[in-house]
């Protein structure tokens, strides 16, 4: 009787254990320019194709193909995400930043980084540091060029069959102008099937 207990007992820890909540426990590096798909959100491959996309596009454009005496000197700005999708905007603007300084064409200015430069423009002039060598405020280099975008999407669904349609739009604004000198934009077009899971 005693021995039936107990393996009743094991059966029902066993049972449990394996209906419990499930972990990820193991994981590999992948490579993060492999496009895999697992839901139909936005995702990571998305963002690298708009930004690869934006910063090829600028760099080869007539206006800054020529590498320049002084380098015109960008802000990146807003981002605006249109889409229902909850979409990492800051992430992109970021993506499409990294990507221009490293084509050596332009100048970057950090709008992010402003607040932090200010405090240490205070803590320069409070007196801990050399005067000579004390930086301070006046001297930062002004912005030539804005860059500002939107990301809009349509989603379409029939039956089991789901089309997922992202535009992505940015624009080059010249600041002293507020000409357009530069816009492109980039389309992605994702098609989804519905299919039952088993567990």
């Amino acid at each position: 009787m005693k021995t039936r207990l107990i393996v009743s007992a094991s059966l029902v820890g066993l049972l449990a254990a394996c209906s419990g909540p499930r972990a990820f426990t193991r994981g590999t590096y992948e490579d993060p320019n492999t496009i895999e798909m697992l839901s139909d959100q936005f995702n990571e491959n998305d963002l690298q194709l708009i930004a690869k996309k934006m910063v090829g596009s600028l760099a080869n454009s007539p206006r800054f193909a020529q590498p320049a005496q002084q380098l015109p000197v960008v802000l990146v700005g807003r981002m605006k995400n249109k889409t229902s999708e909850h979409i990492d905007m800051g992430s992109l603007g970021d993506k499409i930043q990294t990507g221009l300084a490293q084509t050596g064409r332009f100048a970057l200015l950090d709008k992010a980084a402003r607040e932090d430069l200010a405090e240490e423009y205070e803590y320069q002039q409070s007196g801990y540091v050399d005067p000579n060598a004390a930086k301070g405020p006046g001297q930062q280099a002004s912005a030539d060029y804005l860059l500002t975008g939107e990301i809009s999407s349509i989603v379409q669904q029939v039956g089991r069959d789901k089309l997922v349609y992202y535009k992505m739009t940015v624009k080059l604004n010249n600041v002293r102008t507020g000409i357009v000198e530069w816009t492109d934009e980039k389309e992605i077009r994702k098609k989804f099937e519905k299919k039952h899971i088993s567990w």
